[in-house]
């Protein structure tokens, strides 16, 4: 019998021509200085986004739950994550809103460049303009919250009216759901040349990488005063989200059906707020509700049959835009929905995850001394006499040693990264064997 779908919606994404503010990075004359000061933004500028895959993501959106619901999972943006990849600190997002006062001490060119990221990529609302809350958001500690705020409340919108253009930073919703799609050889490659609709319709809550150790000491952002959940001020209005249900993202267990109180659906445009939900948002973020460990119990990323069930029923009832094709399994491993079993049976798995993990963070750090070699290369021995150059401040001697030193850190760090690779899997076969001993 053939399973019904819903009708799919017309969407569109705002995406501001970036080419001569990518021009201006070679300007920025410290890469490491300026990512320390205003995070991970210089990528953001050179991400590209298949905007194929981003009106699919799109069509899964739940107005109901205010997340991206599929088949037998459901996965939603959280505060932890687009901090991760904004590369700010997690202290950043529960901070009062004050005024930025180092901007006008700064070097000048790096306050007008950020602020162009600000208002051309993070919150593009007006076509080559930077809009005036770009502004405002940039002289505040606030970011973080805004560019959630934005995604949701504008995904949400164009969802209520059933097309549109969908106004946020679509770098970072991108980055953000790539980084949960199986990193398999099979998947990347799609030789079969298959649709972005067969092929997340296709993957099961095996087949995602939920969790990555950089939230392993995070607290959950979990509600905020006299709500259920988070609200999220955008720039345009606000809406709340669940972070409920994205636990399992931030390494903890999805049980059971979460309670409907929890899920309270909350959503308001600028101008058109009878009940007052802008002031009670504001007041609500002076009283943030964190849990961790000892509210959650110990860290472990699964999914329990009772949750499963209740997505699945969901996914039955608000039907999926596409047509389920056969599952075929993308990762081969364990399964992660479980029937109603203890945590602790799990640590095999626990195991083998947090080995691939070790080893991806290990990778990242000799890309990162990698990108700098080959910038280095780039401005400083290969046009020693360019115009760009000429602006240094120290001297091709300087920027050489620093070549030098760097080269030396990637080679130590190759070297130590296959030493640590032989350990981590000495130390997961061994964890292993002696699992399966009687």
């Amino acid at each position: 019998m053939e399973r019904l779908k819903r009708h799919t919606k017309k969407y569109s994404f705002r995406q501001p021509d970036l080419k001569e503010l990518r021009n201006l990075t070679s300007y920025v004359l410290d890469p490491f200085g300026f990512k320390a000061r205003y995070g991970k933004l210089l990528p953001l500028l050179t991400t590209q986004v298949d905007e194929g895959l981003m009106n699919t993501l799109a069509q899964f959106y739940d107005p109901l739950y205010h997340c991206f619901s599929f088949p037998d999972f459901q996965l939603l943006p959280t505060l932890e994550e687009y901090a991760h990849l904004v590369g700010l600190p997690s202290e950043f997002l529960i901070a009062q809103a004050t005024v930025y006062g180092k901007v006008m001490s700064e070097d000048a060119f790096e306050a007008i460049f950020v602020l162009l990221i600000y208002g051309l990529v993070l919150f593009p609302n007006i076509d080559k303009f930077v809009d005036v809350n770009a502004i405002r958001i940039f002289s505040v500690l606030n970011l973080v919250p805004t560019l959630l705020g934005d995604t949701y409340f504008s995904l949400h919108l164009r969802n209520a009216k059933g097309s549109g253009t969908i106004v946020c930073c679509l770098p970072l919703l991108y980055k953000w759901f790539i980084s949960h799609l199986p990193q398999t050889v099979a998947f990347k490659e799609n030789k079969g040349c298959l649709r972005w609709s067969t092929r997340l319709m296709s993957l099961t809550n095996d087949d995602i990488s939920w969790y990555d150790r950089a939230y392993d000491g995070v607290q959950i952002i979990d509600s905020c005063g006299e709500f259920s959940n988070v609200p999220l001020l955008g720039t345009c209005g606000g809406i709340s989200y669940n972070p409920v249900l994205a636990r399992r993202q931030l390494g903890f267990p999805l049980k059971d059906k979460p309670n409907n109180i929890l899920l309270e659906g909350v959503f308001f445009q600028e101008g058109k707020d009878p009940q007052g939900l802008k002031a009670r948002m504001v007041r609500a973020w002076r009283k943030i509700h964190k849990k961790g460990r000892s509210e959650l119990g110990p860290k472990n990323c699964i999914a329990l049959e009772p949750y499963t069930a209740w997505v699945r029923k969901r996914a039955s009832e608000y039907l999926m835009p596409y047509d389920y094709p056969r599952p075929t399994p993308l990762v081969v491993a364990g399964p992660s929905t479980l029937p109603n079993q203890g945590v602790e049976e799990l640590r095999d798995e626990d195991l083998s995850h947090a080995w691939i993990r070790e080893r991806e963070e290990l990778l990242q750090q000799i890309k990162e001394k990698d990108a700098m070699i080959k910038f280095l290369e780039h401005q400083v021995i290969d046009n020693p006499n360019d115009a760009w150059t000429s602006l240094l401040p120290q001297s091709s001697k300087f920027w050489k040693r620093r070549y030098d030193r760097l080269a030396k850190e990637k080679a130590d760090m190759e070297a130590a990264y296959e030493r640590e690779i032989k350990k981590l899997r000495a130390i997961y076969l061994s964890a292993s064997r002696a699992s399966r001993d009687p």
